[in-house]
């Protein structure tokens, strides 16, 4: 039987480190890291202080961030306001050394303490809202940017980042309107088209976007955040190699680390989707470096396997990651893992909670867990509470990083059926309730995505467009979609005059095991990628997947998909070309069909 844990241990002592998913989003469009110029500033107004006692070492936290040394910074900021608690330079100069170094809690309320005592230097508002979009805390970062801008009215670096913090809540009609103005007053600004074009980008208008990054281009050449962002709307729109050119070029000239990490993995998705699996994955571990604001720190205190290693008989913990669909795409690989490490080798699983019970029978001899994931100093924490004895562990991994050794080339994955395993009596199950729907081949539906923050939205086409789909005959539709999708299932009923059946007694979005097994009970399942899809795929189930022309996990392929040998793919040659992609899926459904 499969060891399912359920155990709890105290979470261990060190911290490693990995990130969420790799995904090329437009950057934030804030003012680059603009510390250099700030300490200039306070440099300046630290001279009024050349009499008190604080201000030496003041100087030499000023000289230790000029030497990239953040902690030596902190440590002089703190002997500082040991002297003068109610110094607002020695409060600054600690925020930006507890930025660099990444603690960002601290790091704000430093910049906190700084603005109290200095309200006059607007700067530091800018500094906190920069800092709050960094923590994935938008409408925080808006009411500092606002406070800017109302001690400096019209300045374009207020109205730029004003406008990301708006764009980063889906507010983009709000952000248009800041930054319309914005540029009428200063037509020249390379950072407002930038912004602008951003926003538009995430409307899907891509075509629009890049005529305002080139202008930025124009107006500053060496604007690396417009080029970068350039790079990301022309692989949207499935212009990867051109992408991939800008973000290579972009990359030597990248002081921020935070920076340089995102364009990295941007660079790695763009290598994945020309089919350069091996520097690709390479690449991907940006993902994991501590200077990535968005990485996630693993809480255990073992050894990270890396390339190479030797995993014959040792005992191996992989964490998955990312997001559910995520953790189930990777999952590939489990296979390769188990016969390299072994009959004397130990696997240990640590997967979304949901998803034990499905790893659980697909992988017997492991020992598979739930992850627990939490926010802690701004940053998500992941924890293996059910690993009883973490010194048991030889090696652990995330599993993402797996992929390095065993798929460094599309050939490297193999024409494997399935690799996770539906419960069988419940896939009968499911047949016998299958044949009391109406008649007709049982095709699946999917359409969105149950994430719809940020962009995301852009890769998925909307409900109205599958009318030629739903309109073919001899096909019973039936609902796979989790989350809220009355409005959806109400349109198709009242204007296309198609009832997409609801199976009886699952909840979609929580009961995944029996998501799998319904999914396998089917004759097709059709949609985008979401974890419903990536689950039914991964079980073997008929599928067919409607896609974007830049998605990386295409691998460079066409219509085929190497993850899961039996998917079927559909892309829009231009990106948003939905209809005659939705077209072509009528056509091969109505093919699919007939007898």
């Amino acid at each position: 039987m499969p060891r399912q844990a359920h155990r709890s241990a105290p979470a261990p002592q060190a911290l490693q480190i990995a990130a969420p998913a790799a995904k090329r989003m437009l950057a934030d469009n804030l003012v680059e890291d603009r510390s250099g110029e700030a300490l200039a500033r306070l440099t300046s107004a630290m001279g009024e202080l050349k009499a008190m006692a604080a201000q030496p070492m003041l100087q030499r936290a000023v000289e230790a961030l000029n030497a990239q040394d953040e902690k030596a910074a902190a440590d002089w900021a703190l002997k500082a306001l040991k002297i003068d608690e109610r110094n607002g330079f020695g409060w600054c100069l600690l925020a930006m050394a507890r930025e660099r170094a990444g603690d960002f809690i601290s790091s704000i309320s430093a910049y906190e303490s700084a603005l109290k005592l200095m309200p006059e230097h607007a700067e530091i508002a800018n500094d906190l809202g920069r800092l709050a979009m960094r923590m994935a805390m938008p409408d925080q970062a808006e009411k500092f940017f606002r406070h800017f801008l109302m001690q400096r009215p019209g300045h374009p670096e207020g109205a730029n980042n004003l406008a990301s913090a708006l764009r980063m809540q889906g507010r983009r009609a709000e952000a248009i309107e800041v930054l319309r103005p914005a540029i009428q007053q200063e037509p020249t600004s390379a950072l407002l088209w930038n912004s602008l074009a951003a926003v538009v980008a995430e409307d899907g208008d891509h075509a629009t976007a890049e005529i305002f990054f080139a202008e930025a281009l124009r107006i500053d050449p060496r604007f690396l955040r417009a080029r970068y962002n350039l790079a990301n709307s022309l692989a949207d729109r499935g212009a990867v190699a051109e992408a991939l050119e800008h973000i290579e070029a972009v990359l030597p000239s990248v002081k921020a680390a935070d920076d340089r990490q995102m364009m990295t993995l941007a660079r790695a998705t763009c290598r994945l989707a020309v089919g350069r699996l091996s520097e690709g994955w390479d690449d991907y571990e940006a993902r994991t470096d501590h200077q990535f604001a968005d990485s996630v720190q693993f809480l255990i205190d073992r050894p990270r396997w890396q390339p190479g290693m030797d995993l014959a008989g040792k005992s191996v913990l992989v964490i998955g990651e990312q997001g559910l669909g995520d953790e189930i795409l990777f999952a590939n690989v489990l296979p390769d893992l188990t016969e390299r490490l072994g009959s004397d080798g130990r696997l240990t699983l640590a997967v979304e909670k949901r998803l034990v019970p499905l790893f659980a029978r697909s992988y017997p001899q492991a020992e598979v867990g739930a992850h627990t994931t939490f926010t802690h100093g701004g940053r998500a924490m992941r924890a293996m509470t059910f690993v009883e004895d973490p010194s048991q562990i030889d090696l652990w991994v995330p599993i993402a990083t797996l992929l390095r050794e065993f798929r460094r080339d599309v050939a490297s994955f193999p024409d494997r059926p399935r690799f996770l395993e539906a419960d069988p009596m419940r896939v009968a199950h499911w047949r016998r309730v299958l044949d009391e729907a109406p008649t007709g081949l049982k095709v699946g539906l999917l359409w969105k995505s149950g994430t719809a923050r940020g962009a995301r939205h852009r890769y998925f086409s909307a409900f109205e467009q599958w009318a030629p789909v739903l309109a073919q005959k001899g096909v019973t539709f039936v609902n796979l979609q989790y989350g809220d999708c009355a409005d959806e299932l109400a349109y198709a009923r009242r204007e296309l005059g198609v009832e997409v059946w609801d199976p009886p007694g699952i909840d979609l979005k929580q009961d995944l095991d029996e998501v799998a097994a319904l999914s396998c009970a089917l004759d097709l399942v059709l949609g985008f990628s979401n974890a419903t899809f990536n689950i039914a795929a991964a079980c073997g189930a008929p599928a067919w997947l409607i896609t974007t022309p830049g998605a990386w996990p295409r691998l460079g392929c066409e219509d085929t998909y190497p993850w899961y040998p039996q998917v079927r793919a559909f892309a829009p040659k231009t990106f948003g070309d939905w209809e005659t992609t939705m077209a072509e899926v009528a056509d091969a459904l109505g093919a699919f069909a007939r007898p």
